[in-house]
């Protein structure tokens, strides 16, 4: 039999997944390697084991597919993240379930794509004696460890095809239009797709607005004659004396959302002016990936595979100075990597004069 290795996709899914998992089956291949992919996430490791076989025939065609082939999930058993910032420890029974199969299966070792909560289930499965590698996963490109993730790439191009879009309407019937993005912690989703969208007031989590200076801003482009504006906001953004929209779910976590319906009506009531909102939700994550986020994605699986050849467990594949690299998964885990307030992007966005209701 084959030397063999798994995979598996954990988390929501994001473009670039498919691209991952052909980088790792093509590159495991020419090392004579077998691919287990896992379905669902860590629930394919439960016994008997989920799996399917990850040859050259099952991943032809994949590069351009959205989502992941061998599906994925954010509940169940092995979830390591219960609330805003509070990590749970998986059952010992259940990594010793995982454990039971892999070793059965004859699987040397398990790359893990996923973002910080599966990172952290990452942790928890090698301290078991499960060698792991990890993929860092999250179209939020919130992680401090990496200085990309496949997936923003394409949720900013969805963002941007919005604004494009929503810009004739806000011209025509001399409107504001409010569009809320992703980005629950980080505001780089946000400011990245308003800049290239041209938005005219961009809000996110590090920058607390004031909604009297976003009518001010309204009001501004009112006076110079340009009487339609478009307005992002992340779901995270917070009013200064605010706090961030959250509803509580029944699997302990908090959903994130509302805050760009309680932007557009706080507009309307300050500047008379007909506004509406629009909120891209998931449609952020579907979809073809952009041809960043397929070279990201395969270098990212290629990369994967090298380090468990090189018996680099307890690693996680990272994206530094346009290279793939390699920094230990406990460095990795519950670092998220925030928009600098001062920084040069956010001084890019106000030199165009965009406003962050500050």
């Amino acid at each position: 039999m084959k030397p063999r290795i798994g995979v598996l996709t954990s988390g929501g899914d994001c473009p670039g997944l498919n691209a991952v998992l052909r980088g790792v089956v093509l590159a495991a291949d020419k090392l004579g390697w077998e691919v287990l992919g896992f379905r669902d996430g860590f629930e394919g490791l439960l016994p008997p084991g989920d799996f399917v076989v990850l040859d050259r025939a099952r991943i032809a065609g994949i590069m351009p597919r959205g989502g992941t082939v061998i599906g994925t999930t954010s509940r169940g058993h092995f979830v390591a993240k219960i609330g805003a910032g509070t990590k749970a420890i998986v059952a010992a029974e259940v990594i010793a379930d995982a454990r039971k199969v892999l070793a059965e299966l004859g699987v040397r070792a398990l790359i893990i794509v996923g973002g910080d909560g599966s990172m952290t289930t990452a942790l928890q499965l090698q301290a078991a004696g499960i060698n792991c590698v990890g993929v860092p996963k999250t179209i939020d490109n919130d992680l401090e460890a990496t200085a990309m993730t496949f997936g923003f790439d394409s949720a900013v191009a969805v963002v941007m095809d919005a604004l494009d879009r929503l810009h004739t309407t806000a011209t025509s019937h001399k409107r504001v239009m409010v569009l809320e993005v992703m980005g629950r912690h980080a505001g780089w989703i946000a400011l990245h797709g308003g800049i290239a969208g041209g938005a005219h007031i961009i809000l996110i989590p590090e920058i607390p607005f004031h909604h009297d200076r976003i009518a001010d801003a309204v009001r501004r482009r009112d006076a110079r004659g340009s009487h339609g504006a478009i307005v992002v906001v992340a779901e995270g953004a917070l009013p200064q004396d605010g706090q961030q929209m959250l509803h509580p779910t029944t699997s302990g976590e908090y959903r994130f959302g509302g805050v760009g319906e309680s932007v557009a009506l706080e507009i309307a009531a300050r500047t008379g002016k007909e506004t509406r909102c629009c909120v891209l939700g998931h449609l952020q994550r579907g979809g073809a990936p952009t041809t960043l986020d397929r070279i990201l994605g395969t270098r990212f699986g290629v990369k994967a595979v090298q380090l468990i050849n090189e018996d680099q467990y307890g690693s996680m594949v990272s994206y530094q100075n346009y290279q793939m690299q390699q920094v230990p998964i406990a460095d990795a885990v519950n670092r998220l990597r925030l928009v600098p307030p001062d920084g040069q992007m956010v001084q890019t966005a106000r030199a165009v004069e965009v406003s962050f209701g500050d």
